[in-house]
């Protein structure tokens, strides 16, 4: 039985879109989009470690605008950096009623304190669930099966009573792999339909 729901929050309760970000940077450095893209791109070694908690903000701030050859202070980079979210409420509504219905909700996402700081002054209708778990607080990303049975632990359920929602195939995977029943959400996805499936009943 589904005790705990767990959800990703990038394309699952909020929208997001980088090439917002890039295209502002490119704006910045006075260089093509497609050129700027591809430097970025070509270090994604280099998000995944300010994801995980290993590189500062200050350090992801300096190692990017050398990458671009931008010179942006610190304050504008992430002014730029972290407006790329918007809300998907049929998600956000589905999951606050899953809530009221009396389950555990989690938000477990693979971000860094710049842009998990700006959804929480942002985006503050959004923090409704019971616990938070954030690869750069734990030095875990997914899909490491350690960072969902950290979010069993937390909710106080065993891997089997959780369900985990993500965007991202690999991710999906990584929970089963940890024992967690999960769901892989597009725009297309019926997610109530999903739920039920499972028993859950809100």
């Amino acid at each position: 039985m589904i005790r705990t729901v767990v959800s990703d929050l990038g394309r699952v309760v909020l929208w997001f879109d980088n090439g917002i970000f890039l295209r502002k940077l490119a704006d910045r450095a006075g260089k093509p989009f497609g050129e700027v893209k591809a430097l970025v791109h070509g270090d994604l070694e280099l998000i995944r470690r300010f994801d995980g908690g290993v590189v500062t903000p200050a350090g992801f701030h300096e190692r990017v605008t050398a990458l671009v050859g931008a010179d942006i202070a610190y304050g504008d980079f992430y002014e730029i950096y972290n407006d790329i979210f918007t809300p998907i409420p049929p998600v956000i509504g589905l999951l606050a009623r899953v809530k009221a219905a009396g389950y555990r909700t989690l938000l477990l996402s693979n971000t860094d304190p710049e842009r998990f700081g700006f959804v929480r002054r942002r985006f503050p209708e959004i923090l409704f669930f019971d616990g938070y778990v954030l690869s750069y607080e734990l030095k875990l990303l997914k899909p490491d099966p350690a960072i969902y049975l950290a979010a069993a632990r937390l909710a106080g359920s065993e891997p089997a009573e959780c369900v985990f929602i993500d965007d991202m195939e690999e991710n999906v995977k990584g929970a089963a792999a940890a024992g967690l029943a999960g769901v892989r959400y597009t725009p297309e996805t019926d997610l109530a339909a999903e739920l039920h499936k499972l028993g859950l009943e809100f």
